[in-house]
Order: C-alpha cells, then structure tokens, then sequence
C-alpha cells in the first residue's frame, strides 16, 4: 500500500500535479499545498498507469458505463472506460449545472460507476449520481484519483479513492510563521 501511495505522490509531483508554496484558495482561505490535477491528465502514460493502481480499488465492482462529470473527470473516466472495456459517457455544465447531453442515455437498470479526477466536497459527483438516478440506473459507486475532502464529503455511494489526501487551511490573518514570507499564489482551480 505505502509502494503505491509513494508512486502516485511521485507522479502528481512530477507532473506538477502537487504544488508546494503559499497558495490563496477559492475560500480566500490559505494553504502550503494546492492540488491541480489537470496537469497530470496532460500526460497519458501518467494517467493509464494512476488508473492500473485505481484497478484493485474496483475489484468486485461490477458496472456497465463510466459516466464523468465534466470537466475534471473526462481523461481519468474515459481512460477507466477503455481500460475496462466499458461505454464511456459524460455530463456537462449547463448553467453550471451538469446534464446528459448529446444523445447520451442510461438505461433503467444499468450500471454506471461515476469516475471523477478530484474530490473536494463531492458536489459534481453527487450530481452525477443524481443524473444516474433520475434515469433509473443504479449507482456502482463513486471513483477517484484523490479524495481531498478530509472526510466531508457526503456520497450514498461507495467511494474509491486511489489517493486520500488532505491539505490544511490557514486564515490569513493566522498563518504558519513558514508560509508568512512566502508570496501567496492563486492557481486557480
């Protein structure tokens, strides 16, 4: 287990996928670590070998279609869906509310796993299991690259997370005296 966390780490780091510094959150709160993983989803020999170490996490997991939540899921879901051989679908931001578009439907019954990059506090994911609902379709559970909620995020499915990591957050009137000299970056997200 400590071999495969090491390597994943190696691989967000490498890829620039893990930051270390002084960044400003979308809260305006402050942390020494920022989580951008866009960057690793650049690279696909990267990305084919995060899902090879996400595989035993879904052992026993039994689905049909890998539905991702868009933008954050589309490399990570649709390389589960090739590795696995399953259909591959996505939702997209429709008034900054996902939807199935483009003709995509899931079938009473089905089984769809909801594959995203990130979770933060779980909300494109559980409208992804939302969609899945709404047409009848079963959930087979939630997976992800890294599960960054610290234990917040609230789903009524199984989550498998390849990675759980948590990073602190500082007021910044009340900063760690390492961070105080450090200029504060915002990477977006």
């Amino acid at each position: 287990m400590q071999a495969t966390q090491d390597e994943v780490l190696d691989i967000f780091k490498r890829t620039r996928a893990l930051l270390q510094g002084h960044f400003i959150l979308r809260s305006g709160l402050r942390s020494e670590y920022f989580f951008q993983c866009a960057q690793v989803c650049q690279h696909m020999a990267e990305v084919t070998r995060l899902i090879e170490l996400l595989t035993p996490k879904l052992e026993g997991v039994e689905f049909e279609t890998v539905l991702a939540p868009a933008m954050g899921g589309l490399v990570v879901g649709q390389e589960l869906a090739r590795q696995f051989g399953k259909r591959y679908i996505f939702a997209e931001k429709v008034d900054d509310k996902l939807e199935l578009r483009r003709g995509f439907k899931i079938a009473p019954g089905e089984k769809v796993l909801v594959v995203e990059d990130v979770v933060t506090r779980g909300g494109r994911a559980n409208e992804a299991v939302t969609i899945v609902r709404k047409r009848e379709g079963d959930v087979a559970g939630i997976a992800v690259l890294v599960d960054r909620s610290q234990g917040n995020a609230s789903f009524d499915a199984p989550l498998f997370a390849l990675l759980e990591m948590g990073f602190p957050t500082y007021d910044p009137d009340n900063l760690p005296e390492h961070l105080k000299d450090l200029p504060a970056v915002k990477p977006g997200s």
